[in-house]
């Protein structure tokens, strides 16, 4: 009975080589992660996806607080005359913005946007309160939702209104603010990887690529199962061209007015559909410890028994002191309850009847490989904690195995299509700096340029398009 229910519950999921977008929409919605809401591209995001993503609020606001940023609350409602002082930023989000024309039935004399990100808002608010070098850097953050008037949409990786922190920061010199976007993309890059279990490229976004109304924007690019490509994270040095258009001025140390610099960076919701897309199986999600709401499932066996609900109960409070524990009563049959957290891609299941509570054990079922491993209760807190950190390491290390699979070297136009149509994933390939080859090979090929990233590698003299002289290594990839 048991392994029936629990065949017919995996079966619910479309095969990942099947159907690669059905597989991502079954997940969301059967793992209970989001939900559609009656407005196009908004998404409900539930309870379990939402522990997720609290998960990566927590660790990042340390973070940002332990580099002495400190958080704000900025309006949801832009005035169109606000918007339109920074020209470059104007162009880049005009297609995207979502229009106020009405307060009631009265129609508004100035049209109000909602907020598509807040550059425009902090940038007058700072213009008012720093007027000396001596009031910098000023260094805030908000957590809050953004709407993006997009064209199409899909849970967490792009929806019309999404939910992120953006900081901003303005600071004395460029050399300042330069490290401070580098040092927050760091974050992002150690988020990733020692949290998420998901290893990240770091890198600059090309001229034609960059956040609308930057100097230099750069990114921290993942690749999922399906061989494309996700921006995980950017951060932004925006230098004065926001200082100057909105006049926030400071003396600085020889009583010279200064345009101060400028930093901006963000991580999005989209995180929670890059683990689903980089760890999942066509059995469910997988989650990295670290982020799972729940890290052990308690799981009775026989609980009708007298006896095992008792020690379960016991189990979990003595568990629950150092772990994310969840104890499963209800009367669903044990398989049934098996394939449910694997499904939802609990890390740990910890499994106890009548046999182990005599013998002083439990069973523990790891989510990564389905490995049984029997332990004693007298050691139980130390095990379960090895183990976890043994999954997080083969989730990390089996992904960075999948991105180095799937990354291949390109040094001709013929290569990089042959790789695209054939393999998909990263291609590397050294371009000239030109933005027509970099708009060829988008046009020709499909994949865009991901990044320029920090660590540099000659694989040939010349362009993989012009055939000229080459100034760089590009990843390039078709991406979501």
């Amino acid at each position: 009975m048991a392994k029936e229910n629990e065949k017919k519950f995996v079966e619910e999921i479309t095969p990942m080589d099947v159907d690669f977008a059905q597989w991502y929409t079954d997940i969301v919605k059967k793992a209970e992660l989001a939900d559609y809401s009656s407005v196009r591209g908004c998404m409900i995001v539930r309870p379990y996806g939402n522990a997720i993503w609290e998960g990566i609020q927590r660790y990042l606001d340390a973070k940002f607080k332990e580099t002495n940023h400190e958080s704000v609350a900025m309006p949801l409602f832009i005035p169109e005359s606000l918007l339109q002082k920074e020209k470059d930023h104007v162009e880049g989000f005009a297609p995207e913005v979502a229009w106020v024309t009405h307060g009631g039935d009265e129609e508004l004399a100035e049209r109000l946007v909602v907020r598509p990100t807040s550059e425009t808002l902090f940038c007058e608010h700072f213009a008012k309160i720093v007027q000396s070098y001596k009031d910098l850097p000023k260094l805030y953050y908000q957590w809050g939702s953004v709407v993006r008037w997009e064209k199409t949409t899909r849970p967490f990786l792009r929806t019309t209104e999404f939910f992120w922190h953006e900081g901003h920061t303005i600071h004395e010199t460029s050399e300042e603010a330069v490290a401070h976007t580098l040092m927050i993309l760091n974050i992002y890059s150690v988020l990733c990887e020692d949290i998420l279990a998901m290893p990240v490229i770091m890198g600059k976004k090309t001229e034609s690529e960059k956040f609308a109304g930057a100097d230099d924007t750069y990114t921290i690019e993942s690749l999922m199962h399906d061989g494309k490509a996700l921006q995980a994270g950017t951060s932004h040095y925006l230098g004065t061209n926001f200082s100057e258009a909105f006049n926030i001025q400071f003396l600085d140390r020889n009583s010279k007015l200064q345009y101060p610099h400028y930093t901006t960076w963000a991580v999005t919701t989209r995180l929670i559909g890059a683990i689903i897309m980089v760890h999942g199986d066509d059995s469910g999600l997988k989650l990295p410890p670290r982020i799972a709401p729940i890290q052990v499932a308690i799981i009775p066996v026989a609980q009708h028994k007298e006896g095992v609900l008792e020690k379960s109960r016991e189990l979990k409070d003595r568990l629950k002191k150092n772990f994310r524990v969840k104890l499963d009563e209800t009367d669903k049959m044990p398989g049934w309850k098996f394939s449910e957290y694997e499904m939802k891609g609990v890390p740990l299941r910890l499994e106890i009847g009548p046999r182990e509570i005599e013998n002083n054990e439990v069973v523990l079922v790891r989510r990564d490989n389905r490995e049984k491993i029997t332990v004693s209760m007298n050691e139980l807190e130390t095990k379960i904690q090895e183990i976890l950190d043994s999954i997080h390491d083969s989730m990390l290390s089996a992904a960075k195995a999948a991105v180095k699979e799937r990354t291949t070297n390109a040094r001709t136009m013929d290569e990089i299509k042959d790789i695209l149509e054939n393999k998909t994933g990263f291609v590397k390939a050294m371009w000239c700096g030109d933005a027509a080859c970099e708009e060829k090979i988008k046009e020709e090929t499909g994949a865009s340029s991901r990044c320029i990233p920090f660590e540099q590698e000659n694989i040939s003299d010349t362009c993989v398009c012009c055939g000229k002289k080459a100034k760089e290594l590009v990843y390039w990839g078709r991406a979501y």
